[in-house]
């Protein structure tokens, strides 16, 4: 996963990009970058690093012009290293740089393609493909000037070469900013405006939080297969560029990724996760009946409105048993069981009088590989918990996502091929209870009942694109098991195929 903004304005954005990339940071903790257009030229600075830390006041002062990109990223299967960072930029046509969120699932037969039509692609990153497809199908145009119609008939281009998932952000040297989303809408992108006295600025990004934060104001979402055409003279252009578009967002944004104050495709996240724990607390209340639950504990930050919305369903306690520390990154992406193991304890410390004699309902947002549950349980049994149950707002995730999460693969998802109480035995449990798929869509689609349907292959095996094979899951199984991160994070290599891993 990671965080995407570009911005058309009437003076420096420099200074608005790192705003709204401290306001995504949740989206991406690895790498930050931020391209600016500076008369004919890019200013370009990225880095391995938080936000704050990746851009110093000699690289703002750097970063001058009324346009740009920025992006954050999370380490995913494939390099984390500083190359790999966004965005990338091409020389050639114009010079076009590009920030991507999402994941290509044909990258191997793209790269074909560009090797063919002799372009070069230097890292391992998806991303890059996918710059280099916009930058071949521009170079088509041969004008010195581009009008909106040849900018959407190249990404109507890329659309019919493309599969996955992706938003995207591109500049273009000395024409402006060109923005789409997948035909499926999985990964979000958001439009926005802020009038001036010189003019309108336009912005789009990851969340609409990004925009709020920066006093922009929310016009719509880019609709799935639609791009945005910004020229640098503040013109605003629009076009469905896409066969057949229809929406699939991805439900785990709602579940786990998006921030509580966003709102995608007209869905506001935090009461999409309030509806998630009305439904579960009331199969809680049918399913456990006879329950001895004496406190609803959430594991913070994402399931604490889940979890009250729990304890009102079942008129029981809720208490803030954990303490989190702020500055230690998402564990199910850290590369590693044993590194994920550590930084559980240090992200995470009990409140002895809120766990001593008491049994205990924790609530978490879902259960990927179980590590972390495990280890809160663990906790909760230490500062003298009586017994332990466990809510899961997501259901059982059995299967790997393709399409910009980087999940594990299938065999070291707890859930694969167990059922609950397996999985309560395995993770130290008293027992255990999963959100129904039915009830979790339920919950979401409540808020926009226009969308019919969300991508939902974490849970159900059902991926939307419709190309996503046996072979090719199995391929994406070599790639992102512990043992080959671990590879890879020794030998940063630049074989082809890493491209078909989770890119953000």
């Amino acid at each position: 996963m990671c965080g995407i903004v570009g911005i058309v304005g009437q003076s420096s954005v420099n200074q608005t990009i790192y705003d709204a990339l401290t306001v995504l940071q949740h989206r991406g903790q690895d790498a930050a970058g931020i391209v600016t257009i500076d008369g004919n030229a890019f200013r370009l600075r990225k880095a391995n690093g938080l936000v704050k830390d990746v851009f110093e006041t000699k690289h703002m002062q750097r970063l001058q012009g009324n346009a740009g990109i920025g992006h954050v990223r999370y380490p995913t299967a494939g390099s984390s290293s500083a190359s790999e960072a966004q965005p990338f930029y091409v020389n050639s046509p114009f010079g076009i740089s590009l920030a991507h969120n999402g994941n290509l699932t044909n990258t191997v037969d793209l790269a074909q393609s560009l090797v063919e039509k002799r372009r070069h692609v230097n890292t391992t990153s998806d991303s890059e493909i996918l710059l280099n497809l916009l930058a071949d199908e521009l170079q088509e145009t041969r004008t010195l000037s581009l009008t909106a119609d040849e900018v959407f008939d190249a990404v109507a281009k890329v659309h019919a070469q493309t599969r996955g998932a992706y938003a995207v952000a591109a500049m273009i040297i000395g024409q402006g900013l060109v923005a789409f989303r997948d035909p499926y809408g999985i990964r979000p992108l958001v439009l926005g405006k802020h009038e001036t006295a010189t003019g309108t600025e336009y912005m789009v990004a990851s969340e609409s939080v990004a925009l709020d934060a920066v006093g922009f104001e929310v016009m719509r979402d880019v609709a799935p297969g639609e791009a945005i055409y910004i020229s640098l003279a503040g013109e605003l252009f629009t076009r469905q560029c896409a066969v057949n578009p229809s929406y699939a967002p991805c439900i785990f944004e709602f579940v786990y990724f998006a921030r509580p104050d966003s709102a995608i495709d007209k869905i506001s996240v935090y009461a999409s996760r309030v509806n998630m724990g009305a439904k579960l607390g009331e199969k809680i209340k049918s399913e456990w009946f006879e329950h001895d639950i004496d406190v609803v504990i959430p594991i913070p930050e994402t399931s604490c409105d889940i979890a009250l919305e729990i304890a009102r369903c079942m008129d029981l306690p809720y208490r803030q048993g954990f303490v989190k520390n702020r500055y230690i990154g998402r564990t199910f992406i850290m590369p590693g069981q044993q590194e994920r193991k550590k930084s559980v304890r240090r992200k995470l410390n009990a409140i002895d009088t809120e766990f001593r004699g008491k049994n205990v309902l924790l609530v978490d947002d879902s259960i990927v590989r179980g590590t972390t549950s495990e280890q809160i349980i663990e906790m909760a049994r230490e500062a003298g918990a009586k017994k332990v149950y466990f809510a899961s707002a997501a259901p059982e995730i059995r299967f790997p996502n393709v399409y910009g999460i980087d999940m594990p693969t299938s065999n070291e998802l707890i859930a694969h091929g167990r059922d609950a109480d397996e999985i309560a035995e395995l993770i130290g449990a008293d027992g255990i209870i999963f959100q129904d798929l039915t009830d979790l869509v339920e919950a979401v689609k409540l808020e926009n009942p226009d969308i019919k349907r969300f991508e939902t292959s974490v849970f159900d095996g059902n991926y939307i694109t419709g190309d996503v094979d046996q072979s090719y899951l199995d391929h994406v199984n070599q790639l992102r098991n512990d043992d080959a991160k671990a590879n890879r994070l020794k030998d940063i290599g630049t074989n082809l195929e890493l491209h078909n891993v989770c890119h953000p």
